[in-house]
């Protein structure tokens, strides 16, 4: 007896549904479990056919599933844990897992089913289906984002190679042109620069002053015109690369006083370039073309903004750690405003009139200062004048 009550109360307080069904499928007991999957007392199945708790096609095959075991001893889910769904009493279906034992008790046949429920797993399942289904819908909207991202790349890439190689032809173009214009340009100047000698050659036994001035003006012009044409070679020559410094040692003393005897020829009346070098070296490792290029365009630049009757003084140094070039004028000056553009080209202060020139000068200079690895400074004021100082290194 004690142990029927121990049993009954087992089965009594199952987390499962436990049913047992005679031969004939009727219901023999039903557990609280089982009772409450279900939505039924045991009043309303005990006696009644095991096919009421299942949603058809199910409940119409049970009956002949019995027949053919009792017949045959086959069974068709006997002993087997098969996944099989409910009919509640509200007429909801629900998934469980069906274990089903045979016991015979009493002479007769007694099948034992255990109920376990799987609507939490089926719930769980269907969840993460539904995820896995979104996720794999996410992956597809961003691997078409991404194809679509990679292909206007793609297609940017293209335009930018194309838009890269009608540059280059451009470049190429504006070189050629460049070069082809300085060419054409200089050999009508050539000729204008001649006649111009000869025609003040010729008029001298005439002693006429007029015809002494327009020569002199035609000079000045195509001297002007020549400058110009060589800040525009040198700065297309710069942009394509073209310049590269060659270093080597050279007496800077010697190339200054060269320079100085130069430019003195086209300083204006009574202008005066005084040069002066410190240290007791004069040799030092720079390119020589692109140092005098830099030294004559300052100088020309003090010439052109400094009046009649000043001096410009122009100063080398040649120390332990540097070698230092100086030129310094009583001109015009620069704007403070403008001091900060004074570098890119084409750029002109606002206070030098109808003096020509291309704005392109201090470009130049400044890079062929950096192509030497070097640094150009300057200090101005207003009608007081300016100072250039060129720095490079040395020993190094």
């Amino acid at each position: 007896m004690e142990n029927a009550a121990l049993l009954t109360a087992i089965i009594q307080n199952a987390i499962d549904g436990i049913i047992t069904i005679d031969e004939r499928g009727r219901i023999e007991s039903i557990n609280p479990a089982a009772c409450k999957l279900f939505q039924h007392v045991p009043e309303d199945v005990i006696g009644k056919n095991i096919s009421m708790l299942m949603p058809p096609p199910d409940s119409e095959r049970h009956d002949d599933y019995l027949n053919r075991y009792n017949n045959t001893g086959k069974p068709h889910i006997i002993g087997i844990g098969r996944e099989v769904k409910g009919l509640r009493k509200d007429g909801t279906e629900f998934p469980f897992r069906l274990g089903v034992s045979e016991v015979q008790y009493s002479g007769r046949k007694i099948y034992t089913g255990i109920i376990h429920d799987l609507s939490r797993e089926k719930e769980a399942e269907e969840t993460l289906r539904e995820y896995a289904m979104r996720l794999e819908e996410l992956v597809e909207i961003r691997t078409q984002s991404l194809k679509k991202t990679v292909e206007a790349l793609q297609q940017a890439k293209e335009e930018v190679s194309l838009s890269l190689e009608k540059e280059k032809e451009l470049s190429q173009l504006k070189s050629r042109f460049v070069s082809m214009a300085s060419h054409e340009f200089r050999t009508p100047l050539s000729a204008v620069q001649l006649s111009a000698s000869l025609i003040d050659k010729y008029a001298q036994p005439f002693d006429n002053p007029n015809i002494a001035k327009h020569v002199a003006k035609i000079k000045n012009a195509v001297g002007n015109l020549t400058t110009i044409l060589n800040d525009f070679l040198s700065l297309e020559k710069l942009e394509a690369g073209k310049v590269e410094p060659s270093f080597h040692n050279f007496d800077l003393v010697k190339l200054s006083e060269e320079i100085t005897e130069e430019m003195q020829m086209v300083a204006k009346q009574n202008q005066n370039i005084i040069y002066q070098h410190t240290g007791i070296s004069s040799t030092v490792k720079l390119d020589p073309n692109l140092l005098k290029n830099c030294i004559i365009n300052l100088i020309a630049n003090a010439i052109k903004y400094s009046g009649e009757n000043t001096f410009i003084e122009f100063n080398t140094e040649i120390n332990d750690h540097h070698c230092i070039v100086t030129i310094k004028d009583n001109g015009i000056g620069i704007p403070e405003a403008d001091q900060k553009h004074l570098f890119e080209a084409f750029f002109r202060a606002h206070n030098t009139g109808n003096i020509p020139g291309t704005g392109l000068g201090l470009n130049i200079i400044a890079r062929y200062t950096d192509l030497m690895k070097g640094k150009i400074n300057f200090k101005s004021s207003v009608n007081q004048g300016t100072s250039f100082t060129i720095l490079f290194p040395q020993n190094e």
